[in-house]
């Protein structure tokens, strides 16, 4: 393997820097359990017809609530939404809606197919925001490792194609994204991805030119690898050169897995930020 292939494994192959990764699956399903049978929730609806296109409904009480769509990571190849629904545990009883989506999974579709469903799921969450306790002019989202970089990619969306209107998305909190896949191309990961360059180019956050101004939270664990923080300032730096609110939020003693899950403690700096953020612009 080449030199620049080695150091790229490195950076971006997290199962091997972290062999206990599973451990921190099993506490994300205990804590999505504890989330599923705690809190109001409608599991598994159809926001499209093709595979796994389903998504799962934490409403906050109340009516006309923000709504936080949240993003599954797995590099865009593993894991769903039912790993994922401890994030309500720590916006719902703040009177924040939570959203968890699905989407297929390469290698069955590729990354652009992704996005185009996660565009989807928010056509669906826009026209059926109120079956969540929200209104549809406070839709933000969220999303970890691969979700984080699809969270970049709905909020960079030229919205008014798909029928919405421009600024749909109020605010991003990417966690731990990949905003430039091209580094991917040359890692083990690719075998399930198939990522070509042109591929790569054309689902880079940080290789576009935003059609909205949506100002985000990009956050990162400062125990990650030196790619990871080094994508996270880079995308924040870009964020903010188009929204002047968009701002870099590194956590200190977290890495990879363990830094999404504070999502389920209020308490916790992550969420407490993700929440300011929301609160000041809704």
């Amino acid at each position: 393997m080449k030199e620049k292939s080695l150091s790229n494994e490195k950076n971006y192959n997290l199962r091997s820097r972290h062999p206990d990764f599973e451990d921190h699956f099993t506490k994300w399903r205990m804590l999505s359990k504890l989330a599923r049978d705690s809190l109001s929730c409608e599991i598994d609806i159809s926001y499209g017809s093709e595979q796994k296109m389903t998504l799962d409904l934490f409403p906050a009480n109340g009516n006309d609530n923000s709504l936080l769509v949240f993003i599954h990571g797995g590099y865009w190849r593993s894991l769903d939404k039912s790993d994922h629904s401890f994030p309500a545990l720590g916006f719902v009883p703040s009177g924040i809606s939570v959203a968890s989506i699905n989407y297929a999974l390469a290698p069955t579709v590729t990354i652009e197919k992704i996005v185009s469903q996660c565009r989807l799921a928010i056509v669906w969450l826009y026209k059926n925001a109120k079956r969540a306790n929200a209104k549809n002019t406070k839709i933000h989202v969220c999303g970890h490792s691969a979700g984080g970089h699809l969270a970049a990619m709905m909020a960079m969306t030229d919205w008014e194609s798909e029928g919405l209107p421009r600024n749909v998305i109020k605010s991003s909190s990417p966690i731990s994204g990949v905003f430039d896949l091209e580094p991917i191309i040359e890692t083990s990961i690719n075998e399930d991805l198939q990522l070509s360059k042109s591929d790569a180019i054309k689902n880079s956050p940080l290789l576009i030119v935003p059609k909205n101004n949506t100002p985000s939270l990009v956050a990162v664990g400062l125990d990650e690898t030196k790619a990871f923080i080094m994508q996270a300032r880079d995308y924040a730096s870009m964020c903010k050169k188009y929204n002047k609110q968009s701002r870099f939020l590194g956590i200190d003693n977290t890495h990879h897995f363990n830094v999404v899950t504070a999502l389920s403690d209020a308490s916790e700096t992550l969420t407490t930020s993700i929440h300011k953020h929301i609160l000041e612009l809704t």
